[in-house]
């Protein structure tokens, strides 16, 4: 497997360039499944979940052009098979995301129950009570779901309440529901930017959808969706995590091609807790450590425009070095502090107190060490400690980190970070893209 090997106390200074947000590009990827025609997607990172979903796709019977690194041309005319296998969901819990476009379209579906990151449990049940509701017969047979649409071959559009924010939830019902005879509307739905961004491709090719973005989702099927072209947004995580790069290192970044209205939260936290700001132009900001220094700041996660669960681990190793003591509460998933027991071994002073609070008292003098990661966002957590930590760090797992933050050595070092990749195995690289013009 991969390592990074880092030597910290270097401050970083210069320009990084923000790749398209993974979290958008899947479930629009799975949104071709709904037509025949051409789907080109601009601006999809090279990363590895997204090449996880193009195999997938291919599998199903699209034909996927990438006449350049990140542009995808997805043709879905000739899907023969309805199955996203386990061997292919086991590693990315996204691949859920073809379940509703497959049964909204062709009438059926058959997608193993999905694995991903550690994190904690995150049951599709919420997807599968709500596909009922639109007349599919549901049910699990081998760890795999099975859907049928009703007799007659469509959906039927019904009200749909969800008991609890949930995003690929709300992303599959709202894909399925474009094909669905009559209007249905999803209350209770996830508000993420990455759903408006998928919403806008789905009117794109045909679709009448309207609320994506508020707690309530209207959808007015259609018999049919065409083809669209559509760039994908910013990496809104991404973006935070080189936000920290910048304060927990003491240097200065420049950050282009991000979007900062979707920062809202994260921006003001890092403000109050000492990390200046500054937005140079819509697409731009411009982050450093204030003069007077990191402080304790507490932090709770909640589902969007509130604190991202997916800032909560780089949050954490910004706060070892603050001063005074913060509070990092998680209240989306019951098991993502594995990060903490890691940074402890740099010398990090965090307390875990019960499953979802952790007490960090700061500033603490991290040292180089070998940790592992543990997931996607813990990964990022342990470069950016490792960036702040007196002398060498070495990460193994890093695997982890391909998922999601495209070359992020690579963007590292363009701003003086001193970080390489060790490579023990040829498998455990990023495949190349063979770039293919229609």
């Amino acid at each position: 497997m991969d390592k990074f090997r880092i030597t910290g106390g270097r401050a970083l200074a210069g320009r990084v360039t923000i790749s398209g947000a993974k979290n958008s590009a899947l479930p629009c990827m799975a949104a071709a499944i709904l037509t025949g025609e051409t789907v080109t997607l601009h601006n999809v990172p090279y990363v590895r979940d997204c090449l996880t979903q193009r195999r997938l796709l291919e599998d199903l019977g699209a034909t996927v052009l990438v006449p350049d690194l990140r542009t995808h041309k997805i043709t879905a005319a000739n899907v023969e098979l309805f199955e996203a296998p386990y061997e292919l969901v086991k590693t990315m819990r996204a691949s859920v995301l073809a379940l509703g476009p497959l049964i909204a379209r062709f009438g059926k579906a058959k997608v193993s129950l999905p694995g991903g990151c550690a994190i904690g449990t995150r049951p599709i049940d919420l997807h599968l009570e709500a596909l009922k509701l639109l007349g599919a017969q549901v049910h699990l047979e081998a760890g795999y779901v099975v859907a049928r649409a009703p007799k007659g071959g469509r959906l039927v559009g019904a009200g749909i309440e969800f008991p609890k924010v949930t995003v690929t939830g709300t992303e599959n019902l709202l894909m399925a529901a474009t094909l669905a005879r009559g209007t249905t509307r999803l209350m209770g739905a996830a508000r993420e930017p990455e759903i408006a961004d998928l919403a806008e491709l789905l009117n794109r090719m045909g679709a009448r959808v309207r609320g994506a973005g508020s707690e309530t989702i209207t959808v007015e099927g259609v018999e049919a969706l065409g083809g669209a072209e559509h760039t994908i947004i910013p990496d809104r995580i991404e973006t935070g995590t080189f936000i920290v790069a910048a304060a927990i290192t003491g240097g200065e970044l420049e950050i282009k091609d991000c979007c900062p209205q979707h920062l809202g939260s994260v921006v003001a936290r890092l403000r109050e807790a000492g990390v200046e700001i500054e937005e140079v132009n819509p697409t731009t900001l411009h982050a450093r450590r204030s003069p007077e220094g990191l402080r304790a700041s507490d932090v709770t996660t909640q589902p969007y425009p509130d604190f991202p669960t997916d800032m909560q681990a780089q949050y954490m190793a910004l706060m070892t070095q603050a001063r005074g003591r913060s509070r990092v509460t998680e209240t989306i998933f019951e098991n993502r502090f594995m990060h903490a027991s890691e940074m402890q071994r740099m010398g990090a002073r965090i307390q875990v107190e019960g499953h979802n609070t952790a007490v960090v008292e700061g500033p603490s003098e991290l040292s180089g060490a070998r940790v592992q990661a543990s997931d996607l966002r813990a990964s990022a957590c342990l470069v950016l400690a490792g960036l702040a930590a007196r002398g060498e760090t070495l990460i193994d797992r890093v695997y982890h980190i391909d998922r999601g933050y495209e070359k992020i050595e690579a963007k590292l070092r363009s701003v003086g970070a001193e970080i390489e990749r060790v490579r023990e195995s040829v498998t455990a690289q990023l495949p190349p893209v063979e770039t293919v013009t229609a």
